[in-house]
């Protein structure tokens, strides 16, 4: 199975790749076309901002190629928002391929952004990328921007209210959170990715 890890200049890519190692893939990191497309599975990791990750995607010449990927596709943290279609971060165009908002946290008493820690994951409809999750478990999120629950969403998260934690359309699925960072978790849940 060939995994690619795109090459959108996120910092998290080697922890993302490490996580594929442990479940024993080998995922090649590239900003090549052709090796996207050729792909099994394509992930779009990002930690960062919304406006130069999309600046980075349309540098390397990939913004029409990832919104025409069919195999499956997954954005991680920053890449999940970067799914979507506007971010409230830098007023943003993104790549719109789920049709869902990105908004800014507000802080309120008791709520400082970014949200950062350990918080519970809830299914809210099932999916073969939530396999083996069970209400309650818990993922390790670093964000301060999120997606509103919507049609689109898997798992919601709470912080001052519920947001998206994982969501999917069609061939396209994001993660809010960082698996590789989230223990047994984590593991499961790319797990399921590759198996999809």
């Amino acid at each position: 199975m060939a995994v690619v890890l795109v090459d959108a200049g996120g910092t998290n890519i080697g922890s993302v790749r490490y996580a594929l190692q442990r479940l024993g893939v080998e995922a090649a990191l590239t900003a090549d076309p052709d090796t996207i497309r050729g792909a099994d599975k394509v992930i779009l990791p990002g930690v960062g901002a919304a406006g130069p990750g999309m600046a980075r995607l349309r540098e390397l010449g990939l913004v029409e190629l990832m919104r025409s990927l069919t195999q499956p596709v997954l954005g991680v943290c920053l890449g999940m928002q970067l799914l979507c279609a506007h971010s409230e971060e830098g007023d943003t165009e993104c790549l719109g391929v789920i049709d869902a908002p990105v908004r800014r946290f507000h802080e309120a008493p008791g709520l400082r952004v970014p949200h950062m820690g350990w918080n519970a994951l809830a299914p809210v409809r099932p999916h073969p990328l939530l396999d083996g999750l069970t209400a309650g478990e818990q993922a390790y999120f670093v964000h301060s921007y999120a997606v509103p629950v919507g049609d689109y969403t898997l798992a919601t998260s709470d912080f001052g209210g519920p947001f998206s934690a994982v969501i999917a359309r069609g061939n396209f699925h994001g993660m809010q959170f960082h698996p590789e960072r989230s223990a047994a978790v984590g593991a499961q849940l790319l797990r399921n990715f590759l198996r999809l």
